[in-house]
């Protein structure tokens, strides 16, 4: 990955991994780690959220009053850009990623820029990106959805706690957090006032 520019640093923008593996010794976990250690070493302010390390009970009664869910929540909520790990179960993303979902608010990605990642063994999944996850991602008002990509299983070999991806998949990976991050260095936009016309 390129050198961030320095426009972006001085922003100070703030990115959130968010992997959605069950297994802590998941390819999509370790590669949120990769990803988390790409931006850190570009001088990116990054965190790293495993979603299966958050309480099952209150998780899965969508409690926001638990105080390590909503610390998750505000994390979220605090994040310029995020990234979605998640491997692939049964063609889509995980259940996991579901119950986080559907207990953040409706809005909960406004102004903020996504970049939708996928694991999985077979490419007759890697649609799972385009029509399972992001039009729900879509639906909470980000304010950029990159391309995001879906990378083999094979192509990443876990070594301890090292990572090594496949030639192919490193160049991929490289370009979309490349353009992930651009959106980011543009300044935000008002809306402008919205005005009704009588159509006769």
């Amino acid at each position: 990955m390129t050198k961030a520019a320095p426009d972006i640093q001085a922003r100070g923008c703030r990115f959130l991994v968010i992997s959605a593996s069950a297994s802590g010794t998941s390819r999509s976990e370790k590669l949120g780690d990769h990803i988390a250690s790409l931006l850190a070493g570009c001088d990116m302010n990054v965190d790293h959220l495993r979603l299966r390390k958050l309480p099952p009970e209150p998780l899965l009664a969508a409690d926001a009053t638990d105080d390590e869910i909503a610390g998750a929540v505000k994390r979220l909520e605090d994040a310029d850009g995020l990234i979605f790990i998640t491997p692939t179960y049964k063609a889509t993303y995980t259940g996991l990623l579901k119950v986080f979902i559907d207990l953040l608010p409706q809005y909960a990605l406004r102004g903020k820029s996504v970049l939708p990642l996928a694991t999985g063994g077979t490419i007759a999944h890697m649609l799972m990106l385009d029509y399972g996850l992001r039009p729900v991602l879509q639906t909470m008002w980000p304010r950029h959805i990159e391309q995001g990509c879906f990378i083999l299983d094979k192509h990443l070999v876990a070594d301890g706690d090292q990572l090594h991806v496949n030639e192919g998949s490193t160049a991929l990976l490289d370009e979309v957090l490349d353009a992930f991050r651009k959106p980011l260095s543009l300044p935000e936009i008002d809306p402008a006032p919205m005005h009704w016309s009588r159509v006769m």
